[in-house]
């Protein structure tokens, strides 16, 4: 059990009395009075010091002490003074190990979180920190999606401080505090006119993208990093194992989104085309690090190159070759609703439509949670209330005044 210590008086016995009186220690009337000792749960002594008259306290810090030891909640005051760029810097360490997604949030911790929370001790930080600065956040008029993910990101790290008992409790949780959410948008699908009249803007060599994407629901990065090596030996299986990235403005192969690899259906016309686009325009063999700048290389024959054997990076082709379709089949692009994403949208929309379960879907796409996909598509799944009337009905065919069949 912990104690508190008086620095400035101490017990001494009576010579005369025998009796225990207080008198003054050499240190009386100078520094803070009264020190808090007591053990953490490893054994080792701390101690916390306050200044006269100010023992109630130190009799409560002794109390929350000995309560939060007891419940196994102790955390060490002096652990919560490192700097939260230090933890930070720590806890992005634990996430994805791609090298574009480090990069990534290394970029919005730089931008709007470091410059508010970076030099402040972790324990510093309270719920009414952390409303200052979504109020910082509203004022620069941020999209709702980009202050949910920075949010997001702010409470994970703070989630950090407390499994390394720096601090307690994570302050953005607090109840005064709204979680910023992002907005729900239904999904717009391509109908199939646009989808042959972006796929007629594009040039010869890249007419395939339409092919494989709309076809297959590939993202940009894996048609960017598509070879026909990866088909099975019958042409009935793709499998989506790499894509093309940017890391430190270095291009390199990697795994697809979350190292997820997976094998997509291939249709017997989406195969034609690829071997009708092999042979107008045979396929480059290509060396690239994988995974990061310096990784091991790897060799490639990629079906989707330049003249030359450009190989594009995904911005260079989307605003060069993609949006130049729009222009070459006049048409307007809309931001939101025109990214090459479209093409696995298209795809998501044709599959439900033939029946595909969700669960098929979300494999597909590469998607790990079902969930996810679901509440991406759910616009799209068709209505079953017509197949369910005819399920029943054939129980309870209308024959008798009651829906029943007479005995």
């Amino acid at each position: 059990m912990g104690h508190i210590q008086d620095r400035w008086y101490k017990a001494v016995n009576d010579p005369a009395t025998g009796k225990a009186i207080r008198v003054k220690t050499n240190l009386c009337g100078t520094g803070l009075r009264y020190k808090v000792r007591y053990l953490d749960p490893d054994g080792n002594e701390k101690s916390k010091m306050y200044p006269d008259r100010c023992k109630k306290q130190a009799e409560a810090f002794l109390l929350e002490v000995e309560s939060s030891k007891r419940e196994g909640k102790y955390v060490d005051p002096r652990a919560g003074r490192i700097k939260f760029r230090a933890q930070a810097e720590n806890w992005i360490k634990g996430q994805s190990p791609d090298g574009v997604t480090r990069e990534v949030l290394r970029s919005r911790l730089t931008s709007q979180i470091y410059p508010y929370f970076g030099d402040l001790p972790v324990n510093s930080i309270k719920t009414a920190t952390v409303r200052d600065w979504l109020g910082v956040l509203d004022e620069k008029k941020l999209s709702q999606n980009y202050k949910t993910v920075l949010f997001t990101t702010l409470s994970s790290i703070m989630d950090s401080a407390v499994e390394d008992k720096l601090i307690t409790i994570n302050p953005c949780g607090g109840k005064s505090i709204k979680r910023p959410t992002s907005p729900s948008s239904n999904i717009v699908v391509w109908p199939e006119e646009r989808l042959r009249a972006i796929q007629g803007g594009l040039p010869d060599r890249f007419r395939i993208v339409c092919a494989v994407g709309a076809g297959c629901g590939l993202r940009q990065g894996e048609i960017l990093g598509l070879s026909l090596d990866d088909t099975d030996e019958d042409g009935t299986t793709l499998h989506v194992q790499r894509q093309i990235r940017v890391v430190g403005r270095t291009l390199v192969f990697a795994p697809p989104k979350s190292g997820k690899k997976r094998r997509v259906p291939l249709s017997p016309g989406v195969l034609a085309a690829t071997r009708a686009h092999e042979r107008a325009f045979p396929s480059t063999e290509v060396t690239l690090p994988w995974g990061e700048p310096g990784g091991d290389p790897v060799t490639v024959r990629l079906l989707l190159t330049g003249s030359g054997g450009r190989v594009y990076t995904g911005d260079l082709f989307h605003k060069v070759v993609w949006q130049g379709a729009f222009r070459a089949a006049g048409l307007k692009y809309r931001k939101r609703a025109d990214g090459m994403h479209a093409l696995r949208h298209f795809y998501a929309s044709t599959l439900l439509a033939q029946g595909v379960s969700i669960k098929e879907l979300a494999e597909y796409l590469g998607h790990s949670d079902p969930g996810f996909t679901l509440r991406t598509y759910t616009h799209l799944v068709p209505s079953s209330y017509e197949r369910a009337r005819l399920a029943i009905d054939g129980v309870f065919g209308l024959t008798s005044a009651d829906g029943l069949d007479a005995a």
